[in-house]
């Protein structure tokens, strides 16, 4: 953002690569609005100011031939503005007052057009009558991948300090409540110091169970890792997919097609076990169909170069599909347990809120969590206004009854 000489009013040059969405065949790039052609298919696109004010728009864009009619909606009043430059310039749009602090959505729809699209839009330019220094939006030069992809929360669960150096076990539940399995999410479960495991919206058609876990060789290209640090897979569930996954780190991937369902509770058990002299660390993951009564096997990892056993246990929701981060998405997190190496159960009944460097940079604000009917939860996306900040504790009331899990009964295959 930058500021006005007169120190009263300021300007920001919001480019569209990170801080818009459009349906398809139009598509936003890192350059901005490309192939907008459909008048039924507008553009939004968001950013945040703290106080209201009246604020002053104009777009950076261009059309490919004679002219294009085009609508810029904001705050409830609509500016209709014909375009006929062919090279990039910047087209004043009006003026529109905003009463409310929070998220700001201007609407772009092509009305008509002499070329096959209304045109290409790289920039929203916004000023302010009023200073304001807590301007949010996805700035050029950060990452417009993951500004769109949007904010990822955690909780981490504090451990007894008894038991901080041998957590055999995890237990953790998780629910979706209905229309808010956007595709894209991942609902983690249990996660801890080499990985994590927990369930996924992968498509309109496919859900998974996905567990995985880093290899101590630090790298992004899992074909990279030497042989001797490679993560090794020890045995895995009926209908399981294994392999190597990167870019996030790299390491040993396994996920189950689920179709798990909305308004339903879904249990997550992971466990780990040094062996090898305390040359390797064996992770486990198991998950169940409380409702059916059922579980299953995931898959059993080994990590070489590792002698531990759970450490940093935590949950975490995240978007991983840039093109659906203007959608909220949220999950309640509930009945946490850990058990240590003599059997002996805890039940983890605090948990410290964070976020990742999206939130830390203040490009996006759209991101939540707290206590809810008795469980955690965990929110993000979608541009809602009420937020919480990082480092938040939070208590739950503690159930009591630990879950009934019989260890030498788990599935082996």
């Amino acid at each position: 953002m930058t500021v006005c000489a007169d120190a009263q009013s300021w300007k920001a040059i919001i480019p569209l690569g990170g801080n818009a969405w459009i349906k398809p065949p139009a598509k936003i790039t890192d350059e901005g609005l490309i192939k907008w052609s459909d008048s039924k298919n507008p553009a939004s696109i968001y950013f945040r100011i703290s106080q209201p004010q009246t604020l002053t728009l104009a777009l950076r864009l261009k059309v490919a031939k004679s002219e294009s009619n085009i609508k810029v909606s904001i705050g409830g009043a609509s500016f209709n503005r014909t375009i006929g430059n062919t090279t990039f310039d910047t087209i004043n749009i009006g003026k529109v007052t905003i009463r409310k602090a929070g998220y700001v959505k201007v609407d772009l729809q092509g009305i008509s057009k002499a070329s096959d699209v209304f045109a290409e839009v790289t920039d929203l330019i916004v000023s302010g009558d009023k200073a304001d220094d807590d301007v949010e939006y996805v700035k050029q030069g950060s990452s417009f991948h993951f500004g769109r992809r949007g904010p990822s929360v955690h909780l981490r669960f504090p451990v007894p300090e008894a038991m901080k150096k041998d957590v055999r076990w995890f237990y953790n539940e998780i629910t979706v409540p209905k229309g808010n399995d956007v595709i894209g999410s991942y609902f983690m479960a249990d996660g801890f110091g080499e990985g994590y495991f927990g369930m996924q919206v992968n498509s309109p058609t496919e859900r998974r169970v996905l567990f995985s876990v880093w290899s101590p060789f630090k790298t992004d290209d899992a074909k990279a890792i030497p042989d001797s640090m490679k993560i090794r897979l020890m045995m895995k569930g009926k209908d399981v997919h294994t392999g190597e996954f990167g870019n996030e780190g790299a390491g040993g991937q396994s996920y189950k097609r689920f179709n798990w369902q909305t308004g339903k509770t879904y249990a997550f058990l992971l466990g780990a076990e040094p062996d090898n002299g305390g040359r390797s660390t064996t992770y486990t993951a198991y998950f169940k169909d409380i409702a059916a009564g059922k579980w299953y096997l995931i898959a059993s990892f080994s990590r070489p170069q590792t002698n531990t056993y759970l450490t940093s246990l935590y949950s975490f929701l995240e978007n991983f599909h840039p093109d659906g981060g203007d959608i909220a998405r949220m999950a309640l997190y509930g009945n946490q347990w850990a058990a240590d190496t003599k059997g002996n159960w805890q039940e983890l009944t605090k948990a410290v809120y964070t976020f990742d460097a999206t939130a830390r940079g203040k490009f996006r604000k759209d991101y939540q969590g707290g206590v809810k009917d008795g469980r955690f939860y965990l929110q993000n996306c979608g541009f809602f206004n009420i937020f919480t900040s990082s480092g938040e504790q939070f208590t739950r009331d503690a159930k009591g009854q630990r879950p009934a899990i019989h260890i030498k009964s788990l599935p082996v295959e």
